[in-house]
């Protein structure tokens, strides 16, 4: 189970923090570490940092975007400051690691985490399912990346060891990120078509759309409802 859980660590600037993110999920049980772009490719400095978790490092696979390293899951989940302009769903840190366990069985998850000097972007935060914040102290919340990946990856742990003790329920089957992504596409073209969004002034509109599917997550069934729409306005429109 713990095998399908992705840790993501997006245009990570310092390769020593990348050493020492893999090894803090190697003392949690986690293996599955994503680079997206990173500033420079893990060298000697990461795996000096990274201990007895080397071989984590060493199957660490690069990729150039953060659509692409979670193409393939279900449930993606970034980190993140709250934010008052733009609310997200939101998790604790706890939450976060039992909706990662309780949803793994279905497909792989991801946790993001974003810049050390400035998170994830908006683009990058909007294609994530949920955030989490860790409630750090107020006057100092500044953590170490390698200190988020440890503290969120404990929780991850914690819920898995709990759900070992709980019989199996029935999850609801959601689309994976990809699909979405298509769902999206899809939306925007039609809503152009339809003169809905208009081209040289698009706005918000997409991001606060995007904001409400995230939060009403539609399950797989229902995203193909909503493209079966979409589909049958393009007809009407042409």
């Amino acid at each position: 189970m713990l095998d399908n859980i992705k840790i993501v660590l997006v245009n990570t600037s310092h390769t020593g923090n990348i050493g020492s993110a893999a090894r803090a999920m190697k003392t949690m049980g986690l293996s599955q570490l994503c680079l997206v772009d990173p500033v420079k490719a893990p060298d000697g400095h990461s795996s000096a940092l990274a201990a007895g978790a080397g071989d984590v490092l060493a199957n660490a696979k690069i990729v150039d975007t953060l659509q692409e390293a979670v193409a393939d899951c279900g449930l993606v989940i970034g980190t993140s400051a709250r934010s008052r302009t733009h609310s997200w769903p939101m998790l604790e840190p706890r939450s976060c690691g039992r909706k990662l366990i309780s949803e793994v069985k279905n497909y792989p998850v991801a946790l993001v985490f974003g810049r050390e000097n400035n998170g994830l972007s908006n683009e990058e935060l909007q294609q994530c399912h949920f955030h989490v914040c860790i409630p750090a102290n107020p006057d100092y919340s500044s953590l170490n990346l390698a200190a988020a990946v440890q503290t969120l990856c404990y929780e991850v742990r914690m819920a898995f060891l709990e759900q070992k003790e709980v019989p199996d329920s029935k999850e609801e089957d959601y689309p994976l990120n990809e699909d979405l992504e298509r769902f999206y596409t899809h939306l925007e073209s039609t809503l152009s078509n339809s003169g809905f969004i208009v081209k040289n002034h698009p706005g918000m509109v997409m991001t606060k759309l995007r904001r409400l599917f995230n939060r009403a997550r539609p399950e797989s069934q229902e995203l193909n409802i909503l493209r079966g729409i979409l589909s049958s306005i393009d007809k009407a429109i042409k």
